[in-house]
């Protein structure tokens, strides 16, 4: 049972240290609004959200208030609607309508973010995915608040190479569609290699079929909490300041378990303020652009000069299997991606990493084998062509697909800007530097089409 003495032992975490819950994050299956009138669609949507998360925003709020926790986003997921409006979109304006009325609701009732502008196409597309997938340009770029995601692979299906083509064309066109607002666009969207049904985190979440009709899932973060403690470990380490793994590790895994408390009770009482099951704890690691809340800053407590030395990948895998077990020893029900996060314009390290040329599109490719979630805003020159862009989410989606595990691509093409140039988000999504690309080409993989199967270990029936 949790007792708010618990929460108090996380006071200076919270004011010195950047613990914060990320985000509450409310499931809302919308197959029921589902019709073949378009707009009666929109208006059961419209009308669904805005009834079941009226009061998301205020209940975390209080709790915030009350608990003296940091909640830093409320956030949807939904169904991904490429089943929700498969009977009644005929034409990829027809999406964008869709799109529109939940950013409408979205706007409504206040939220950060709404992911689930999205479809599954592991395995094939159907007309309503093609759909879907051709109208997230406009569909991007005429909302606020909307976030889409599309998984083009799975460990059990292999990877859907047509859709990874398909996938390439669309981000460039998304950020040409947003060009004015240096390609945010892409910023909203990812693709994925078995994505979980359950993920709080945007661009990627998505409330997933085998969901009850709505539900609770909270992530929590806490980089620079991990940080102090690991500065706080080598500052008495004898004689020489360096503690041992096996010391490191204990630290590390103590203190994602009192991270993971935290959401614990915050998702409780959401749950129950709310009257919406609790779905599950997301113990990620997500840093932010603030000074000292960087995942890169803990691999250099961990004993790297910057992330991407020799030594960064094991550094992380260490790190992210520790979170994990510290996490679920404090939850029983931990899911979503719960690991590291190494995205590049959120994380001051990571910058700055990129800036000193210790860290490249490469080595993070070979650090997402062992963390989640994968490429993560990665701003890269604006003419990269999409057989390029194709090739690189291929790349991951085979680490995922491999490795039984979740890998993503969010990678932004910043139209107009080179290598050398920085551009600027804003807010938690940072700024970052124009990373170069690997020129070679990829075009005659890529034009193959078809599907990559999947491996012999799938077969497990």
């Amino acid at each position: 049972m949790i007792n708010i003495s618990e929460v108090l032992e996380t006071n200076k975490m919270i004011e010195q240290e950047n613990l914060d819950v990320r985000t509450i994050t409310m499931g809302i299956n919308l197959l029921g609004c589902a019709d073949s009138n378009l707009e009666t669609t929109c208006d059961n949507i419209y009308k669904k959200i805005t009834t079941l998360a009226s009061n998301l925003v205020s209940t975390g709020e209080a709790i915030s208030r009350e608990f003296a926790i940091p909640i830093v986003n409320k956030r949807i997921s939904i169904t991904p609607i490429s089943l929700v409006g498969s009977a009644c979109c005929k034409i990829p304006a027809d999406y964008v309508k869709i799109a529109k009325t939940l950013d409408k609701a979205a706007k409504e009732v206040g939220v950060n973010f709404l992911g689930g502008y999205s479809a599954i196409v592991s395995k094939g597309m159907t007309k309503s995915d093609e759909l879907l997938i051709r109208s997230i340009p406009q569909a991007l770029a005429e909302t606020e608040r909307i976030c889409s995601s599309i998984n083009v692979g799975s460990t059990k299906t292999g990877i859907n190479m047509d859709a990874v083509k398909l996938m390439g064309e669309i981000i460039l066109q998304t950020a040409e569609y947003t060009k004015t607002q240096d390609s945010l666009g892409c910023a909203k969207l990812v693709v994925l290699c078995n994505a979980p049904d359950d993920n709080p985190f945007m661009a990627g979440a998505f409330h997933g079929v085998s969901e009850a009709d709505a539900i609770i899932n909270v992530g929590v973060s806490g980089p620079g909490v991990v940080k102090y403690a690991l500065e706080q470990m080598d500052k008495h380490a004898k004689p020489d300041g360096l503690a041992n793994f096996e010391v490191l590790c204990e630290t590390i895994k103590k203190t994602a378990f009192k991270i993971t408390r935290v959401g614990q009770l915050v998702a409780q009482e959401a749950s129950a303020r709310l009257g919406v099951p609790f779905g599950i704890i997301d113990l990620s690691l997500a840093p932010t652009p603030a000074i000292g809340d960087s995942v890169a800053d803990i691999l250099r407590c961990i004993g790297v000069e910057h992330a991407g030395a020799p030594g960064t990948t094991a550094a992380l895998a260490m790190l992210n299997d520790q979170v994990k077990k510290g996490g679920v020893m404090a939850s029983s029900y931990v899911g979503g991606l719960s690991g590291a996060f190494i995205p590049v314009s959120e994380d001051q390290g990571m910058i700055d990493a990129v800036h000193a040329g210790a860290l490249t599109i490469e080595k993070l490719e070979a650090m997402t084998c062992v963390c989640s979630v994968g490429l993560d805003m990665i701003a890269i020159s604006g003419d990269t062509k999409a057989t390029t862009i194709s090739g690189i989410i291929a790349d991951e989606a085979a680490i995922g697909m491999v490795n039984q595990k979740t890998t993503a691509v969010r990678i932004i093409p910043v139209i107009g800007k080179t290598i050398g140039d920085t551009v600027e988000f804003g807010g938690l999504l940072g700024y970052a530097p124009i990373m170069p690309v690997n020129t070679f080409a990829c075009d005659r993989f890529i034009n193959r089409g078809g599907r990559i199967p999947a491996p012999i270990h799938s077969f497990k029936n």
